[in-house]
């Protein structure tokens, strides 16, 4: 299913509990998902940093790789990561443009194996936002106010994440995993949460 509603401008994000969608991003839903075990609580957002290919902007292919269609024959690189099943609950474009994937009661498939303070299995209880960008691209003003907004949204509807429960992927996977990487620009995110 696809839903061409974008993002209107200085309107702030809300989190449907019911839907588990956020309001007024476009939609798309992702194949790369399941259900959390029962009974758990959503206590941790994971920030992430992507690019398809790797150091390139734009394009559909972000989109692609979490919907389960990247074109293998597109790019030389498709072919190395073609057995990948990943998504994320949210995407955040280099314009600040959000689409999300994956409703927030089920796992997206961002994290993969991970831990975080003694817990494995991060996918379990956490929110992925994917940023589009790379470890060593500084990240856009508008990608940094949008994340802000959607952080507020996602931790006025579980309460339970709070900014001390906000990582990266490096954080959950030290040595895996190194983004957002150092571009991310952790004092002006935090500065903007506030």
């Amino acid at each position: 299913m696809q839903n061409a509603t974008d993002n209107t401008a200085g309107k702030q994000p809300k989190v449907d509990r019911a839907t588990g969608r956020m309001s007024g991003v476009r939609q798309l839903s992702s194949p790369h998902c399941d259900a959390r075990p029962a009974g758990t609580r959503i206590d941790l957002l994971v920030i992430h940093g992507i690019s398809l290919p790797p150091r390139e902007f734009g394009g559909e292919w972000i989109e692609r790789l979490f919907m389960g269609t990247l074109p293998l024959d597109a790019h030389p690189y498709f072919a190395t990561i073609q057995n990948l099943r990943v998504s994320s609950h949210l995407l955040i474009r280099r314009d600040g443009e959000l689409l999300q994937f994956v409703p927030f009661q089920q796992r997206a498939w961002h994290a993969g194996t991970s831990m975080y303070q003694g817990r494995a299995a991060c996918n379990d209880f956490s929110i992925g936002i994917e940023l589009e960008g790379c470890d060593d691209v500084s990240y856009t003003e508008p990608q940094y106010a949008e994340l802000a907004a959607v952080s507020h949204a996602i931790m006025a509807a579980f309460p339970d994440i709070t900014p001390s429960r906000i990582v990266g992927h490096s954080d959950i996977a030290p040595g895996r995993k190194t983004d957002p990487g150092p571009a991310f620009d952790w004092a002006q995110f935090h500065a903007q949460l506030a």
